[in-house]
């Protein structure tokens, strides 16, 4: 059986100013209190013997992934897939703002200049099903809160990516076996 453990990143200095970043180019780190989160997140996956650590490109989940693993052996890759969405000219604005602007559009509307909310599910299935291809049988897998939802509430059947499960707690780890991981990759592509 494969384990793929699944969390988001600790807090970052834009999430503790509830704005937006879907730019990996954007060098955002992690706040003292997301360094914490990162902490505890390796203390809760201390004893899972990881072969393999994926993070994105973005500097929070690589930062995340460091924390939490430090002093272990543990390669990294960095997996593009499942970066944060695109969000083009609302780039570093507010959660207010990029939250009014989806009230107004739908899921395959791109955000100007990025991507559409469809898209990016369609990447993050792309994303889940190279996992499933690598022949490590423990992977870490430090994210972002959409891909992790969107995984999470498709592995449980749900015709909404973004619920029942909608607010998730930073540095948590969510576990998927391939079958339920599976599962994420089909419902996501329905739905998209």
């Amino acid at each position: 059986m494969q384990l793929y453990v699944i969390a988001r990143h600790g807090e970052s200095t834009l999430n503790a100013e509830s704005r937006v970043n879907g730019d990996p180019a954007v060098p955002v780190q992690l706040t003292e209190a997301g360094r914490e989160e990162a902490r505890s997140l390796g203390q809760q996956v201390a004893h899972v013997p990881f072969e393999l650590c994926v993070h994105t490109p973005f500097l929070r989940t690589r930062e995340t992934a460091e924390v939490a693993l430090s002093g272990r052996d543990v390669p990294f890759h960095e997996l593009g897939e499942l970066g944060d969405i695109d969000v083009g000219e609302l780039e570093g604005k507010t959660i207010d703002d990029y939250r009014a602007w989806k009230h107004e559009h739908t899921r395959s509307d791109a955000f100007p200049g990025g991507e559409s909310l469809d898209d990016a599910a369609r990447r993050y299935a792309d994303g889940f099903e190279y996992l499933l291809t690598r022949p490590e049988r423990t992977i870490l897998v430090v994210t972002h809160e959409i891909p992790l939802r969107y995984a999470l509430n498709a592995a449980a059947g749900s015709n909404d990516l973004d619920g029942p499960a909608h607010q998730l707690a930073n540095a948590t780890p969510y576990l998927f076996n391939e079958v339920a991981l599976s599962r994420a990759v089909a419902q996501i592509r329905s739905l998209t």
